[in-house]
């Protein structure tokens, strides 16, 4: 590996060393030569112009009401039980009405669903479920375009959920207006919460 400053080091098979900025360096041998770009693993194998999956969802984003004030009553020990039945209650909700679960959030879920009614439904039957363990939950529907990743989503629709899910009342589900003409002929009834800004 030649340095900026000019001077060499040799670095031989089975040995491990991170190289600076500005270095040159070339593969002396037939042995191949492996090494791990840690800087640019984000992009690491992709073109530029290669786009992530993209795809329409209705995504349902719920918030246990007042966790701190519970998990200090509670101990970490039951809180930790008492969450871990209130991710079970939700996972087997959302997997029954067609969602998929993409995360726990520490004091609520986010989920996918390919249809407005599917997560408007799954978010009154969650809050149902939790509701026999003495949890109150507030939720949030919006629906619109999202990039899938490894394990997570993100999209504009993600964050205007999570807004949407702050300013609901315990017990409630808002929904977004785009989600709510999604529903004209679902059958669920609504009441206008009117205009609200979301940040």
């Amino acid at each position: 590996v030649e340095m900026p400053d000019g001077t060499e080091l040799e670095v031989g098979p089975g040995e491990v060393f991170e190289f600076p900025p500005g270095h040159d360096a070339w593969v002396v041998g037939d042995e191949p030569w492996v090494s791990v770009d840690f800087l640019a693993m984000r992009t690491y194998g992709r073109s530029a112009d290669e786009r992530r999956e993209r795809t329409l969802a209705s995504i349902l984003i719920t918030d246990i009401v007042d966790s701190t004030a519970r998990a200090s009553e509670l101990g970490p020990g039951q809180w930790r039980e008492l969450l871990a039945a209130h991710n079970e209650s939700a996972e087997r909700v959302i997997d029954r009405l067609g969602g998929r679960l993409i995360k726990t959030t520490g004091d609520g879920v986010l989920a996918l669903f390919g249809s407005a009614e599917g997560a408007v439904r799954a978010a009154v039957a969650v809050k149902d479920a939790v509701e026999t363990l003495e949890l109150q939950i507030r939720s949030g529907v919006d629906t619109g375009e999202v990039e899938l990743l490894s394990g997570d989503v993100r999209g504009l629709a993600v964050h205007a959920a999570a807004r949407i899910s702050a300013l609901a009342a315990p017990g409630e589900v808002l929904v977004s207006g785009t989600t709510r003409d999604l529903l004209e002929a679902s059958g669920l009834r609504f009441e206008d919460r009117g205009r609200h800004p979301l940040k």
